[in-house]
């Protein structure tokens, strides 16, 4: 896997997810990333913060503003191991994040399923790296609970 290469990014946000996996919280992962360099990382917290906006992106958007120094991160990418929520697509909007990286889709709560645009219309998207194995850790889990 090539460093700093698209791959090696959701990677890292992949390894956050399976910390949130082994912590019993819902698997997903998030980094920020700025001039190839990692500067937030984040996992859901919503169970060990007792907090329902403790998304991954959400955690990691914070992390990241702190980090520069600035609330807007347009020069910056979001790798996340699944599809952000309409909250999360509204918190990346406000942050202008340049790009945003999801791996699995979310059919049920992802931001694509409302017809009007919610990200910043110059964040650039891709989707699908790492989907396989993002859906994977989140079917194992929801196998677990059931």
């Amino acid at each position: 896997m090539e460093l700093y290469s698209d791959e090696y990014f959701m990677n890292e946000a992949y390894k956050q997810a399976q910390l949130a996996f082994e912590e019993g919280e819902i698997p997903v992962g998030a980094v920020v990333v700025c001039r190839n360099k990692v500067i937030a990382r984040a996992y859901n917290q919503t169970e060990k913060l007792t907090d329902v906006t403790a998304h991954a992106e959400i955690l990691a958007i914070t992390t990241a503003s702190h980090a520069l120094g600035a609330k807007y991160l347009n020069e910056c990418k979001l790798f996340v191991t699944l599809e952000p929520c309409v909250m999360c697509a509204g918190a990346s909007f406000w942050a202008q994040l340049g790009e945003i990286h999801y791996g699995a889709a979310d059919p049920n709560r992802g931001f694509s399923r409302i017809q009007e645009p919610l990200l910043h219309p110059k964040t650039n998207i891709t989707h699908g790296l790492m989907a396989k194995e993002s859906k994977a850790l989140l079917d194992e889990f929801f196998k677990s609970l059931r």
